[in-house]
């Protein structure tokens, strides 16, 4: 793209700049979701819930299969 196309796309540099900060933070949040270690953390913490009966055997099981199911998907690959 030469000088004349880039002083026409000028005023659009805000919106690109802010859809790449946006495709940032999206990447960072799947990161963290997605990593193993936090998943971990909570079936750990769900484990302890149910110990405590503060949860019963169904509310357990629909919540580990969720959190077994984002360590199997992992992030999306872009």
């Amino acid at each position: 793209m030469g000088l004349l196309g880039e002083l026409l796309l000028l005023p659009a540099a805000p919106l690109r700049g802010t859809a790449w900060v946006l495709r940032q933070v999206v990447a960072e949040a799947e990161r963290q979701y997605y990593d193993p270690a936090a998943v971990q953390r909570e079936l750990s913490r769900l484990n302890e819930l149910l110990e405590a009966g503060e949860i019963d055997e169904e509310e357990f099981d629909r919540r580990e299969d969720e959190l077994l199911d984002r360590l199997e998907k992992g992030p999306r690959q872009t």
